[in-house]
């Protein structure tokens, strides 16, 4: 079984890695199913059907759906054989379910976008992506890594950077490390400012993101007085998700206005 260069296939072949991978996933009673990304060959999900809870997987490449109902027939009808982009995960599970993979780095960003659409029903996720994407999801207010995706991530899940993956574990070896991370869900989920609006002001935030907040926030306060608070004279950076909230908030009020 060849990896496809069009699906981003790099496959695990270090059963310890996978090992920590399967146990890093801690349901803790919050959820009895758990949804594997791209599956592959079946490297994690071996030691994921170890595990006292229901698992799905879904997998887009017909050649490794065909492997894996060969070699895993106990996955039986639980085996999704779709593009996760493309599952309607509120018509595929009705209760909550952890998410997990070695998520192909081609759509990495794409699959943490498509968790926080379904966040509702995700209350964890650990997965495998791009060692830069990894740190940049978790990465902190100040950091050079700290951006859009962090910032959109952070409001509604706590990051924790779980341990590097060298290239070599893979084959074919990417030409780039791989970072595990763990996202675990907060308890509110309610912001306190227009979602969409909060979107649209974290990303016209970072849109020129050496230039100071009082030149890229002209978008939504062009002559606003509010312009010449001193918050303005920060980069985007330097503001924490709850900064963002408030800013939001702001914006809110002064477009009503």
């Amino acid at each position: 079984m060849k990896a496809k260069k069009s699906y981003g296939q790099h496959f695990l072949n270090n059963d310890g890695i996978a090992q920590r991978i399967a146990d890093a996933l801690q349901p803790k009673g919050q959820y009895e199913s758990v949804l594997e990304v791209g599956p592959g060959r079946g490297m994690l999900t071996q030691f994921l059907l170890e595990k006292d809870y229901e698992l799905f997987v879904v997998e887009a490449d017909r050649d490794m759906v065909n492997h894996l109902q060969k070699h895993y027939p106990e996955l039986k009808e639980h085996l999704i054989s779709a593009d996760f982009l493309k599952v309607p995960l509120d018509q595929v599970f009705d209760q909550p379910f952890g998410l997990i993979g070695n998520f192909p780095y081609n759509i990495s960003s794409q699959i943490l976008f498509q968790m926080l659409k379904y966040k509702e029903l995700i209350p964890e996720m650990v997965g495998m992506f791009q060692k830069e994407v990894a740190e940049r999801v978790v990465a902190p207010p100040g950091s050079k890594t700290y951006g859009v995706i962090s910032v959109l991530i952070q409001a509604y899940y706590e990051g924790e950077y779980l341990f590097t993956v060298e290239s070599g574990s893979f084959s074919p070896p990417p030409k780039v490390r791989s970072g595990v991370i763990r996202l675990l869900r907060k308890e509110n989920l309610e912001l306190g400012c227009d979602e969409k609006l909060f979107r649209r002001v974290v990303k016209q935030a970072f849109s020129q993101r050496r230039k100071m907040l009082r030149n890229t926030m002209k978008t939504f306060l062009k002559g606003d007085p509010f312009l010449q608070d001193d918050l303005f004279s920060l980069r985007p950076e330097r503001l924490s998700v709850q900064d963002f909230i408030e800013l939001t908030k702001e914006v809110e009020k002064r477009m009503v206005e």
